[in-house]
Order: C-alpha cells, then sequence, then structure tokens
C-alpha cells in the first residue's frame, strides 16, 4: 500500500506538523501503523515520523502519555513464534526507545515513569519468542535488535541505578538462552552496544560484571537435543559466542555511538578488566583452537 498524498507531503516537508489536524489523530494513526506488514508504511512513515516528532520536541508535553500508549503494543500477540504481530511489538519497542532517549536529553519524565516503561519494556523482551531479522515481502522484524536498542536507553537513563543495571544485564542472559533462530543480522552489535552503555555507567562493580560475562560464556556450552538426531551448537550457544567476540572487539577498539545521550569519549574505568575476563572465556567458545588459554596483549 503505497503512502497517501497526505503522509507524502508530511515527509516532504521535513516532517513538519501538520496544522490542520489534531496531533492526537495524527499519532493514533501513525502508532497503528506501526503494526503494518509493509515496510513502506512502518518504518518509512510511523517510525520515521514518530522518532523524527519525538527528537525535535514536538510530544516534550506528552511523552508520558505517548510512552504509555506505545508500550501497549508490545503485548500484541506476545508469544507467537513466527507471526506478522511482531512488527508491532518490535517497531513499538523501537518508538519507546526514542521516548526513553529523549528523555535523557531533556530530563522530562519522573521516575515511576521510566521505571513502569522499563518493567513493561523487560517483561516484553524476555517473552518474546519471534527472533526473525529479515522478512521477505515485509522487511525487518529485528525484535532482538530492536530490544537491544530499547535496553541502551534504559542503560542510559538517570532513572536506572546500579540494582536496574543488573536486571536489564540478567534479562539479556535470559533473552539469549531463549533464541531459536541463529543471529545473522547484527544483533550480537546492538546488544554489545546496550551492554557497553551499562558498563559505561561504572555503577556495577568489576566482580559483577565477570560473573556476569562467566553466565554469558556458560551459554556457549549448550547443544541440540540429541534425540533429534542433531548434536550441534544451538542458537542460544552459537549466539553468545558471537556476543562475546563482539563485547571484546568493541571494548578493544573503542566505540563511538551516533545519537547518545551518554559520552563515551574516554574508557570505562573496568575495561582493562573486562578485557582480561573475556580473554579468560573466550577459548571456552572455541577450545579446539587453544592448546591453552591465550595471554592478553601488552
Amino acid at each position: 500500500m503505497p503512502v497517501e498524498a497526505f503522509w507524502q507531503q508530511v515527509i516532504g516537508s521535513g516532517m513538519a506538523v501538520p496544522a490542520d489536524r489534531s496531533l492526537t489523530d495524527l499519532t493514533a494513526e501513525l502508532v497503528q501503523r506501526l503494526g503494518s506488514t509493509d515496510p513502506g508504511q512502518r518504518d518509512g512513515l510511523a517510525y520515521a515520523v514518530l522518532a523524527h516528532w519525538i527528537a525535535d520536541g514536538v510530544y516534550d508535553d506528552l511523552l508520558a502519555s505517548l510512552g504509555d500508549s506505545v508500550s501497549r503494543g508490545l503485548t500484541v500477540g506476545l508469544g507467537a513464534p513466527s507471526d506478522d504481530s511482531v512488527f508491532r511489538r518490535s517497531f513499538s519497542a523501537l518508538v519507546l526507545a526514542a521516548c526513553v532517549e529523549r528523555d535523557n536529553a531533556a530530563q522530562l519524565l519522573r521516575v515511576d515513569i521510566a521505571i513502569r516503561w522499563a518493567e513493561r519494556s523487560l517483561s516484553w523482551f524476555v517473552r518474546e519468542r519471534d527472533d526473525r531479522g529479515w522478512v521477505d515481502s515485509a522487511g525487518w522484524a529485528h525484535s532482538v535488535a530492536h530490544g537491544a536498542d530499547l535496553i541502551g536507553a534504559f542503560a542510559a537513563s538517570r532513572h536506572l541505578d546500579a540494582t536496574h543495571l543488573g536486571v536489564l544485564l540478567d534479562v539479556i542472559v535470559e533473552r539469549l538462552a531463549a533464541t531459536t533462530l541463529f543471529w545473522n543480522a547484527g544483533e550480537q552489535d546492538r546488544l554489545a552496544l546496550a551492554i557497553l552503555t551499562i558498563v559505561q555507567r561504572d555503577l556495577l562493580p568489576v566482580e559483577r560484571l565477570e560473573e556476569w560475562l562467566t553466565t554469558v560464556a556458560a551459554l556457549t556450552e549448550q547443544t541440540r537435543r540429541t534425540d533429534l538426531g542433531d548434536a550441534g551448537p544451538s542458537p542460544a550457544a552459537v549466539n553468545a559466542t558471537h556476543l562475546l567476540r563482539a563485547l571484546y572487539t568493541h571494548l578493544s577498539i573503542g566505540i563511538s555511538p551516533r545519537a547518545m545521550t551518554l559520552d563515551f569519549g574516554s574508557p570505562p574505568p573496568t575495561r582493562s578488566d573486562l578485557l582480561l575476563a573475556l580473554v579468560t572465556v573466550l577459548p571456552s567458545t572455541s577450545r579446539w583452537l587453544y592448546s591453552s588459554s591465550p595471554k592478553p596483549a601488552a
């Protein structure tokens, strides 16, 4: 379904808010289109316009109600392994991330609102069972990547303390353990950014972070069910391996993500300890490569 002339005009105007229709009606229409199976309607129109208006401050006085409305989309069809309902959930997560990022930049929300959104978001992320990235004829579903973006936005929030950040890490492990497909669309990098955002906050002790890495490494030992004639590594094992490698790479190089309110200008104080911990656990993901544990570079 092509984008109608009205919305084409909005996009062509640089996404200026139309003066001849109420913002409430426009928003309701856009939120509904987040569940479209047409990527032009969903990605190119609904998400693009909502994200632009949120970042531009259009919803600053309405951000709490907008986020509440969008977060309800996280439960639509939740639990289905693969059907079209995933688009509403996944793109609701992406728009909610834009709301959190706006609050991170402009400090608009009360703490109870941010925590309510976080609870709804994490409940969705651990219960989501549609891991598909690209869907033929419908475009990106990408629930894992969009969930990672949402967790990353919460990780940068001033409303979340050390206890909350620890919960974010634990939820990522739960999501890893429940994965049913091998990730092949950059999901590990999006999750790595969320994790490194938590690390950059420097609120969790290094012992807690090292314990978490050990838990992720344990997932890499999982195998598929032998009673089905397949004893190869499970999706959880492969995805956990790729996540650990992504963390090591990005922590080694240093990252400078776009559109982040958190400053990544200097490495986190725990960087050296975490690199050493990663060097310790990574050999277990490919034991045949190592006759003994490698030593970190000087």
